[in-house]
């Protein structure tokens, strides 16, 4: 598999590069798994400031609606109810994250909080490299169908900042690695406030960085945009504009998830 590194001030323009590569240097291998071909390539970016505007990219599927909710999703758990409800949930970033099943009777329930933990280390020991939130659980994930896609997610600081570093199995490209990596981005700054440290470098490995064959025309449309348009015209602010949507958006998203909650428990 080809390795690719690829670096950018901001989230956008790291997360441009890396489809850019994958388009240009990917190759194509089996998928059986999903009954396609994809193009793949091994994959690590890196947003040397991710915090910096603009913090969008208008290349991904979905608005601002969808990547509220995945924010959501990923730093509050609003969807963790849906664990074991009989459709495939067998797990959320979330609840791994801060209910990793552990069977230690020192953990509440013997669920272990993460990332209370990263937080209680680098307040510790803030050279520490001990601050690792684990994903994957191989007490389900080989037997699940559909296993975690994040493996690990590591934070350092370094020169007063808190760097993060994560580590994806596989991770689609095309439907999801912005998405992925803004909510992780956000992680990341909301534990670098609870340390009193500025957000630093954001780097996103993906071991399998792919865009399966179902969706080559939208990769060759993001690339027609990378090419031909300005950075400008393919990205949003995120402060003062894009954020303010997103968060005009919470109640509709909190109503939605109510009435799911209330279906389930009828």
């Amino acid at each position: 598999m080809k390795e690719i590194f690829v670096e950018g001030k901001n989230l956008p323009e790291a997360y441009h590069k890396a489809i850019k590569a994958l388009y240009e240097k990917g190759e194509i291998t089996s998928c059986d798994d999903w009954g396609q071909t994809q193009k793949e390539v091994s994959m690590t970016y890196c947003a040397a400031e991710p915090l910096s505007e603009p913090m969008i990219s208008r290349l991904y599927i979905g608005g601002f609606y969808e990547l509220q909710q995945y924010v959501m999703e990923v730093l509050d758990g609003v969807l963790d109810f849906k664990i074991g409800d009989g459709n495939c949930w067998e797990y959320t970033y979330h609840d791994r994250m801060v209910n990793f099943p552990t069977g230690n009777a020192r953990c509440e329930n013997g669920g272990f909080d993460q990332v209370q933990f990263v937080i209680n280390e680098l307040k510790r020991n803030s050279d520490s490299r001990r601050a690792v939130i684990n994903i994957r659980d191989n007490n389900v994930d080989p037997f699940n169908s559909d296993p975690a896609c994040l493996q690990h997610v590591q934070y350092l600081i370094r020169g007063g900042k808190l760097h993060c570093k994560v580590l994806m199995r596989s991770n689609d490209a095309v439907e999801a690695s912005f998405m992925n990596a803004f909510a992780f981005i956000m992680l990341q700054k909301r534990i670098a406030e609870e340390l009193g440290v500025e957000t630093g470098s954001y780097t996103h490995r993906a071991n399998s960085f792919h865009c399966y064959e179902k969706d080559v025309k939208l990769l060759e449309q993001y690339i027609d945009g990378i090419n031909n348009k300005e950075f400008e015209d393919i990205t949003y602010e995120y402060e003062g504009y894009f954020k303010e949507i997103m968060d005009e958006s919470i109640p509709s998203i909190r109503n939605q998830i109510a009435i799911l909650k209330n279906n389930m428990s009828a």
